[in-house]
């Protein structure tokens, strides 16, 4: 199969590769063939090429199972046309509509709380983002200098999608799936998402289903997210408490992602570009590794692979061992290592 490798800027040209060869130790370990592919993309193709998203980057990826996509450091982009943000127009070119963020603490981390082992899946390609809920134009507008109206998408196929892959992924942990709305108010939209997750809720009689209205979930999330296995839900809250859960176990540094669809999928951890850390060789490459073993899960999956399966297994093992033991752990991890020496612990512990 054909991975990608797409760095995005700052200091996705440091953990990125690290990552990369993470994943190429993994695969020659387990015997898994990839041919990788780098594909550039961001500032630097912008610099290079005149343009953040070069015209022959979709065709390419088109042809791949997968993909690592770096950190976007858009907001620093030029305010001109071929600068724009590639990342929205990846997921919405290959309706990457599942976007599965994992929460886990660890005991020798500082965090919030301990024995959280959660996955949210977020519907990531409808709701009130204006980059994606409309074809053409933008579903944002100010028809008056004093009022502003956003349009917020639900669909039943979006909403039926999103809860099918969080069910499916419920069934290989825990077997609970909590969905995530407001349909107390939003009746319409909320209740839309809610009747979808209610129907599948049928088809998986193995999986425990159980609902709880936004609000109090993000209370629950901040007092016992222990309770929680499996999360589903809409788009926008889906982003908010993603970050939540990021916070409980230590921050964005922790927060690896993984963006699927029905034939590819794109590895992308959830932190920004932390240009005022980059090139000084600390910027903690946990998050961009783990998005790495979540695409070699999906490939394992999508492509009854076991092979792939085996790859994400044991980076899932030696980043543990890693971390448990405080090995070469980066700056914002308490520790005295870089983010070589991090990703280098991690292959030298790959099949424990």
């Amino acid at each position: 199969m054909k991975i990608g490798i797409l760095d995005g800027d700052d200091i996705g040209h440091e953990i990125v590769p690290v990552t990369a060869e993470v994943m190429k130790a993994a695969a020659a370990k387990t015997g898994l063939a990839v041919e990788w592919e780098h594909l550039p993309i961001g500032r630097q193709a912008y610099d290079t090429l005149g343009t953040t998203l070069p015209e022959d980057t979709l065709p390419r990826l088109e042809a791949m199972a997968g993909w690592i996509l770096g950190p976007i450091g858009h907001m620093a982009y030029p305010k001109v046309p071929e600068a724009t943000n590639p990342h929205p127009i990846l997921r919405k070119h290959f309706d990457l509509f599942a976007n599965i963020r994992p929460a886990k603490s660890y005991t020798t981390l500082p965090c919030l709380h301990q024995g959280v082992d959660l996955v949210i899946v977020r519907e990531n390609n409808e709701g009130f983002q204006p980059d994606r809920n409309v074809v053409a134009g933008c579903g944002e507008f100010r028809p008056t200098h004093d009022v502003t109206i956003s349009v917020r998408v639900i669909t039943r196929a979006g909403s039926s999608k999103v809860a099918r892959a969080a069910f499916e992924l419920a069934r290989t942990r825990r077997k609970h799936l909590t969905a995530v709305h407001k349909d107390t108010v939003f009746k319409l939209g909320c209740g839309m998402f809610a009747e979808e997750c209610r129907k599948l809720a049928k088809e998986y009689p193995d999986v425990t289903y159980d609902e709880a209205i936004v609000d109090t979930f993000a209370m629950r999330l901040v007092m016992t997210p222990q309770r929680y296995d499996v999360v589903v839900t809409t788009n926008m809250f889906g982003d908010i408490l993603t970050d939540e859960a990021a916070g409980l176990v230590g921050g964005l540094g922790m927060a690896a992602g993984l963006s699927a669809g029905p034939r590819h999928a794109m590895a992308q951890a959830t932190h920004g570009s932390a240009p005022d850390i980059a090139g000084r060789n600390i910027a903690n490459p946990y998050a961009m590794v783990m998005s790495g073993k979540m695409l070699f899960d999906w490939l394992g999956r999508h492509h009854r692979s076991e092979p792939a399966l085996a790859a994400g297994a044991m980076i899932g093992r030696a980043v543990e061992h890693v971390v448990e033991h405080r090995l070469s752990l980066t700056p914002d991890l308490g520790g005295d290592g870089t983010t070589t020496a991090m990703a280098e612990a991690i292959i030298a512990h790959l099949g424990i």
